[in-house]
């Protein structure tokens, strides 16, 4: 059996469905929605938040000592951070990376199996330009645009980093529990590392180092799947699983209360990046061999 050609027969299969169609619950070939209709960005709207002073945008403002002074905005790309491009024989999305920010679904999601793949490219940006590539999808996202670090909704980080992909970042304060170690007991501000059977970690807001890496190398492209059902989040890459969250919440009036709904970012973080196959599909369970 030919399972690479299998794979992309199925994934081509996402793309020729109808943007409209109605995810129905099943967990069936035929209910995948793509999110990516192969022309536009249709579905889509972009945030950018303040650049980075070595870019020139257009029309923004700058202060004396060359900083600019305001984010570009909702709906404004002038740099075209955000483009459709053609590669490998198919439509992309190109996230260039120039300036920090989001591409953003206009409707929110509960309890669905997104994939999707990427590729790096080779461009990096200001003040990354010597660092690992590094992007991310955020899920369940909430509120204000620029609540984490003034580029990002509040939401819950799928980690897509040179040799990171699968970790878990909490953006503006997001809660997990997860089974996992302190990596560094000596330092109260350690980073955790995701370990089946460990105890759980209540109430964290750590970084979640993914085990095991599953990466492909630069140049290749990476199939990423993301289940979220109720308070319980599977990062999986490349078919393994490497991170199981559980009890995801944020504060709200001085509240832990669940999130289990929002919309999807997928990140510009100053690492030129592409995607393809963007689909969705609405599930009832997580698949017991993907927890396991």
């Amino acid at each position: 059996m030919n399972t690479g050609m299998n794979r992309r027969t199925a994934l081509l299969a996402m793309l020729a469905l109808p943007i409209g169609s109605k995810l129905t619950g099943q967990s069936t070939q035929r209910d995948w929605l793509p999110l990516f209709n192969g022309t536009d960005l249709t579905g889509w709207e972009t945030y950018l938040g303040k650049p980075h002073k070595l870019s020139d945008v257009p029309g923004l403002v700058r202060n004396a000592q060359g900083d600019y002074t305001a984010p570009v905005g909702l709906n404004a790309d002038p740099n075209h951070v955000f483009t459709v491009v053609r590669m490998d024989d198919g439509p992309v999305i190109r996230v260039s990376g120039e300036i920090y920010g989001g591409l953003i679904t206009a409707q929110a999601y509960e309890n669905y199996h997104l994939r999707f793949e990427f590729k790096w490219g080779d461009k990096r940006w200001p003040p990354r330009e010597q660092a690992v590539r590094d992007t991310g999808c955020c899920y369940h996202s909430v509120g204000p645009h620029d609540a984490s670090y003034g580029f990002w909704m509040k939401s819950f980080e799928f980690q897509i980093q040179e040799g990171d992909c699968g970790d878990f970042y909490s953006l503006a304060g997001v809660i997990v529990d997860a089974e996992a170690v302190v990596r560094d007991p000596s330092n109260p501000k350690s980073d955790l590392a995701f370990k089946r059977g460990a105890p759980v970690i209540v109430g964290t807001t750590k970084r979640v180092i993914k085990d095991p890496d599953a990466e492909r190398p630069r140049g290749s492209w990476n199939v990423m799947e993301l289940y979220c059902v109720g308070q319980t989040s599977v990062h999986v890459v490349n078919g393994r699983t490497n991170m199981v969250l559980r009890g995801l919440r944020h504060i709200v009036d001085g509240r832990e209360v669940p999130l289990t709904k929002g919309r999807i970012q997928f990140q510009s973080e100053a690492a030129e990046v592409y995607y393809r196959n963007i689909a969705i599909r609405e599930i009832g369970e997580i698949p017991p061999a993907v927890l396991a």
